[in-house]
């Protein structure tokens, strides 16, 4: 698919989300935080990202020295600088050469990489306003499974053998609804030293079958598998486990 395209309709989406909204309202699956403080959080995460790099950062970059990290006071300046925060981590990554390495809380990722990484921050907190605001939210079946897979890559990335979220054996199965082929199918195996997961189908220890958004959005917390639609099967206890040691 094709991130770049993506990351800027998500962007766009998630302001005309906002627009018009109560910017005071809170976000609870964000305790804490406001609208206001939701869409900073994304905007200026775009600017982060994209000076991460252009000046060729080699540690976590501090929020506080990003530049131009706050948006306007007025609503139109504001939707116009979170759209060009999605701009410049295009032409940063442009700049620098999709396939150079860069710095991310990962280690050294091609510089593409965060193009794809902040497509789906916007996706997920579009969500969270959506449902902060009780606004309709819909998610293209191909972004919202390649979100699950951005996912698990975080997730993999991440996990060792003591903060696996699955136990050595065990299996996780998701399956998308939607006729999505191999991309719409994982598998997740717990291994002594974390976790692995392909495209594919089979038998898992426990498994979640539901619309790729929903997968998505329960994957990430932002919905219980009930409230989503999200049918759960075999060992309950391997989902939970899995929600409560994965969190976003």
């Amino acid at each position: 698919m094709d991130h770049t395209a993506a990351l800027l309709e998500q962007t766009e989406l998630f302001g005309e989300t906002v627009r018009d909204a109560d910017w005071s309202a809170p976000v609870p699956t964000c305790p804490g935080w406001t609208v206001t403080q939701l869409f900073r959080h994304l905007g200026r995460g775009h600017r982060w990202a994209a000076q991460i790099i252009t000046d060729r950062v080699d540690r976590m970059l501090d929020p506080r020295e990003v530049r131009d990290g706050k948006p306007p006071s007025d609503i139109e300046g504001a939707i116009e600088w979170l759209h060009a925060g999605a701009r410049a981590v295009i032409d940063a990554v442009a700049g620098a050469g999709p396939e150079t390495p860069v710095w991310t809380f990962l280690g050294p990722r091609p510089a593409a990489w965060w193009i794809r990484r902040r497509l789906h921050e916007a996706t997920v907190h579009r969500a969270d306003a959506a449902l902060a605001l009780n606004a309709p939210y819909e998610l293209e079946p191909e972004v919202a499974a390649d979100g699950v897979s951005e996912w698990l890559d975080l997730v993999a990335a991440r996990a060792t053998g003591e903060t696996s979220p699955l136990e050595p054996g065990v299996t996780l199965h998701l399956h998308a609804t939607e006729d999505l082929g191999p991309t719409g199918e994982w598998m997740i195996h717990g291994d002594p030293d974390g976790v692995r997961w392909e495209h594919g189908h089979g038998k898992g220890t426990a498994a979640a079958r539901g619309r790729a958004s929903d997968l998505l959005l329960t994957l990430v917390r932002r919905r219980t598998a009930a409230e989503a639609g999200v049918r759960l099967f075999g060992e309950e206890k391997v989902w939970a486990d899995w929600l409560s040691r994965t969190p976003y």
